[in-house]
């Protein structure tokens, strides 16, 4: 049982990139096209929901004054390029930025994805990497002062209840999520 369940985490790994980038493949790896393409539906989606329903989404920490000019697929990138974070901290950082939007009823917009999404990687880099960047460098990357990024990580984890650790089966549920995402996004239009 555990060799085939081996076997399938091998397949979800390839299928979303991670090995490939792990060893040194140029370009815009998969699993980033594929979760910036989820989360800028998902912004989307929101947004169209809260015109029609004429909501206004609670201004936070984690809300800027307009959206930044950088595509969510062009801010992922520039965290991973400077960052150094691993392939898993991008994707535990997906289910922190969801359990963290469960807990709070936030929804994800164009104002708070940014800045949801360096803090969400920032702390999935101090959780699961064994080296990573301060604050400060986070904060330098992500287009905010250090003050601003100490307070939006402490509000992020307080939101969490400091509940950090990721089950490996929760992680490859999501990496198999991210993989049918991958299947849509291949599929002609």
């Amino acid at each position: 049982m555990a060799l085939k369940s081996k076997a399938v985490e091998s397949e979800i790994c390839a299928s979303l990139g991670l090995e490939e980038y792990e060893n040194g493949a140029s370009g815009t790896p998969r699993f980033l096209r594929i979760l910036s393409s989820v989360l800028q539906r998902t912004i989307s989606k929101n947004e169209k929901s809260m015109k029609v329903s004429k909501k206004k989404d609670a201004v936070t920490i984690f809300h800027g004054l307009r959206a930044p000019t950088l595509s969510i697929q062009q801010y992922l990138e520039r965290i991973l390029k400077y960052c150094s974070c691993s392939p898993s901290c991008f994707v535990v950082a997906y289910i922190y930025l969801e359990r963290f939007l469960q807990r709070t009823g936030a929804h994800l917009t164009s104002l708070n994805a940014h800045r949801l999404l360096i803090t969400s990687v920032m702390v999935a880099a101090k959780f699961m990497d064994d080296e990573c960047y301060d604050n400060a460098y986070h904060a330098k990357v992500g287009g905010v002062s250090t003050g601003e990024m100490n307070r939006m990580e402490m509000k992020f984890l307080f939101s969490l209840d400091f509940r950090l650790h990721v089950a490996a089966e929760d992680f490859w549920k999501y990496c198999l999520q991210l993989k049918k995402e991958g299947l849509q996004i291949d599929r002609p239009s």
